[in-house]
């Protein structure tokens, strides 16, 4: 298990929540994130970004007054990952 701080990173901190899952956590792993809520868009975003990588959210919650933890495994969940890689192609091929 795995803890990494992102509260510095402000709003932006879901691209790089993304790199670390995807660089720096083993398979099968948990990682612990801890971000700053301004709002609860990001909370959303977040949560969108690793269904989007097809891996496992254990926990999302309210850690204080400004700050939110996510525990996320790295465990590739097929049914979520094809039905998320279907959609990103549809709305891929809808962009072009």
């Amino acid at each position: 298990m795995k803890r990494f701080d992102l509260r510095e990173l402000g709003t932006g901190f879901v691209d790089r929540m993304t790199q670390i899952i995807e660089k720096d956590v083993q398979n099968d792993e948990v990682a612990i994130f801890i971000f700053e809520v301004r709002d609860f868009s990001s909370v959303q975003k977040s949560a969108d970004a690793i269904k989007a990588l097809g891996y496992e959210l254990l926990n999302s919650l309210k850690y204080n007054e400004v700050d939110w933890t996510l525990s996320v495994r790295k465990r590739v969940v097929p049914q979520i990952a094809k039905e998320t890689i279907a959609q990103s192609q549809s709305v891929s091929e809808a962009s072009n």
